[in-house]
């Protein structure tokens, strides 16, 4: 049951929820993509993203100097029924901005 809790606690802010979707909707995604995408700022992004971490919804690794997010497979079975629900709102993200100097491979 905490479990199930503790993923309600992180899926019951929208941002996070839009997160989450961008994430699955874009597999790896680095952290000025999702500030340029959904026009967050930066601080507000690292704090979501350090939430959802420490909660194992998502992972995060280095890419060169680029800190890369996606969606953990931790959770599995719990977390079924939230990326189905994450489906709905992929219509009302925007297309990715992407980061030239990240996507550009530097």
């Amino acid at each position: 049951m905490e479990e199930i809790v503790a993923l309600a606690k992180i899926f019951s802010d929208p941002n996070r929820v839009k997160i989450a979707a961008l994430l699955q909707r874009e597999g790896d995604v680095c952290v000025c993509e999702i500030c340029d995408t959904l026009s967050l700022s930066q601080p507000l992004v690292s704090r979501h993203l350090k939430q959802m971490r420490e909660a194992g919804i998502v992972t995060a690794e280095h890419s060169g100097k680029w800190m890369v997010y996606a969606l953990s497979d931790a959770h599995r079975e719990t977390l079924a029924c939230w990326k189905a629900a994450l489906q709905n709102v992929l219509p009302e993200l925007p297309p990715l901005v992407a980061c030239s100097s990240y996507r550009g491979g530097e």
